[in-house]
């Protein structure tokens, strides 16, 4: 079973790689389009800075594969938030992917510190296949200064200051927040739930 992890540029490919081997996966990085399109499943992960990664995606040419993708699909991290419509970071409004409704924006951690870093409690608001086997018991590991609102399409929610969304779907297309092969035996459920996600 084919999965692909997109070269983005700008995440730790390889740990996302590794978590998915100790699954008895053997994903294939890649920022080929026919690659990428013909994939039984794709991973999108990211970290640091939106404009930088929606540049590079551009610089690929791959905005309009990845907007066609028709297999599952999770984001993870700045991969999650590059799915919705808009991201706000640094005063500059950005056109994401457009998969997922909304906008991400800073989050508003009040008197907690910024970025939100650390592990924190998924609150879980839908049954999903990605989300199968988690309880309210389960944490999951974060990093990041920007996040989308809670919505319809919020799978499990985390506070930090404000709440927010920690998973996220639509259709096909699935979002963690959070970092999945980071999150110990939390992360590797959520991993194996995606590649067990009927196609």
């Amino acid at each position: 079973m084919s999965l692909v992890i997109v070269d983005t540029g700008c995440a730790n490919l390889s740990s996302v790689a590794f978590a998915f081997e100790r699954l008895g996966v053997a994903p294939t990085i890649s920022k080929d389009a026919n690659i990428i399109r013909t994939a039984k499943r794709v991973i999108l992960p990211g970290v640091g800075a939106a404009p930088y990664a929606l540049r590079n995606i551009e610089t690929a040419g791959l905005r309009d594969t990845l907007t066609t993708l028709i297999q599952p699909v999770l984001g993870i991290c700045l991969g999650m938030q590059i799915l919705f419509e808009t991201l706000t970071e640094g005063g500059e409004k950005l056109d994401g992917l457009g998969l997922i409704p909304g906008e991400v924006e800073k989050l508003d951690t009040l008197t907690l510190p910024s970025p939100h870093m650390g592990w924190n409690r998924l609150d879980i608001r839908q049954t999903d296949p990605l989300t199968k086997g988690l309880t309210e018991q389960d944490y999951a590991y974060f990093v990041h200064s920007y996040a989308a609102p809670v919505s319809d399409k919020t799978l499990a929610a985390s506070n930090h200051g404000s709440e927010f969304s920690a998973i996220v779907r639509k259709d096909n297309v699935w979002g963690c927040q959070f970092h999945p092969e980071r999150s110990s035996q939390t992360g590797a459920k959520i991993l194996k739930n995606f590649m067990e996600i009927s196609t």
